[in-house]
């Protein structure tokens, strides 16, 4: 069962890149592929801040914190550091009575 997962998993990651390690893609694939990463961290910030329970009800608390978290992410264009900000932002949140869920 642990190998046959394992392989699952594996084989989506590994064949790809194999693949396209031996081609040489023209150079309007590279610019569009360079925008996947944005396209999927949008797609799930909207959700995660625009959705919930299947319907749009933004959630307050979460667009305040999204606020500083979008600034340290555009200046310091680091993932830690963005993780970090957007953690400190919420728990400070949190412990402000009139945003506690």
């Amino acid at each position: 069962m642990l190998l046959g997962a394992s392989l699952v998993t594996l084989i989506p990651r590994v064949l790809p890149l194999l693949v396209l390690s031996r081609i040489r893609l023209p150079e309007w694939a590279l610019r569009w592929l360079q925008h996947i990463p944005i396209a999927v961290m949008s797609a799930l910030l909207a959700q995660e801040l625009l959705v919930s329970n299947g319907s749009f009800s933004p959630s307050s608390a979460g667009l305040i914190a999204a606020l500083p978290v979008f600034a340290v992410a555009y200046f310091t264009r680091s993932l830690l550091a963005t993780v970090a900000a957007g953690m400190v932002a919420m728990a400070v949140l949190r412990h402000v009575s009139w945003f506690a869920a």
